[in-house]
């Protein structure tokens, strides 16, 4: 990945102490971003960039969505189920026994529990990935699919669901919207970890003056790391790498260089 600095990679290779992750706090004693703090005496601080906000009940009604039109729905995180039952709970629309549901995960498919009986419904779920789910949902083709997603999400499933002419309505019924970061100090850490693009926004909107200076900034997929470019910034680590699949495996070998070790 190309760097947006003209400064080279190597200089920016400087030790590291200080680690910022921008999501909650793990409740796992044994995360490994707990590990690595300790393998590396590091201080490493959690704040989530962004924060899901449910849409009002008044202003999903203005989307014109007749949740009862559709035989289907496609879930693709807990948010997307948790907001889904809220609406249909405020708009005492009582969800038909013989709707399908359809879900990214196994993990996704179960949290239905929290809202149905699911040993009585017609659960279809993949087990992490998009192509998955496309498989199990081109097997029902004549399915009225209802999305419940966010402002912002990627295309996806509505670009696979209009290639092969499914009907598909998009109901956002939840936002990703900026945290406010008033209070801290991003200037102290020495990397700063993303996840996605919209936590990369949230930086700039919340600093519109940032400067990166010599604060290394990683990104998880290539959405985020473009954000960073994009943001006018410099990418200093990319995960996953095919020998760090994940944030952590991806910090661990920079720390290790940069630190000497």
């Amino acid at each position: 990945m190309s760097q947006t600095s003209t400064q080279p990679a190597e200089d920016r290779l400087t030790k590291v102490t200080q680690i910022l992750v921008t999501q909650a706090k793990p409740t796992d004693d044994k995360s490994p971003y707990f590990e690595l703090a300790s393998k590396y005496n590091l201080t490493v601080d959690f704040r989530p960039f962004i924060q899901i906000q449910g849409v009002a009940f008044k202003d999903f009604r203005r989307q014109k969505i007749n949740i009862l039109e559709h035989t289907a729905i496609i879930f693709t995180s807990r948010n997307a189920i948790d907001n889904f039952f809220r609406i249909c709970q405020e708009g005492r629309i009582e969800v038909p026994i013989d709707m399908k549901y359809f879900c990214i995960s196994e993990q996704t498919a179960n949290y239905l529990q929290k809202y149905i009986v699911i040993r009585k419904r017609k659960i279809f779920s993949g087990t992490k990935t998009a192509k998955e789910l496309f498989d199990l949902i081109r097997k029902h083709k004549t399915e009225k699919f209802l999305f419940p997603c966010s402002n912002i999400r990627s295309n996806d499933i509505p670009d696979f669901m209009d290639t092969g002419g499914l009907q598909l309505t998009e109901a956002v019924m939840y936002e990703t919207v900026a945290t406010d970061l008033a209070d801290l100090a991003v200037a102290q850490y020495d990397i700063i970890a993303f996840f996605s693009p919209s936590g990369v926004a949230s930086l700039m909107s919340n600093f519109p003056d940032y400067k990166q200076n010599g604060t290394r900034m990683a990104a998880f997929g290539p959405t985020t790391a473009k954000a960073i470019i994009d943001a006018g910034l410099t990418l200093d680590i990319e995960a996953p790498l095919p020998n760090a699949p994940s944030m952590t495996g991806a910090l661990d070998l920079y720390i290790r260089k940069a630190n000497n070790l």
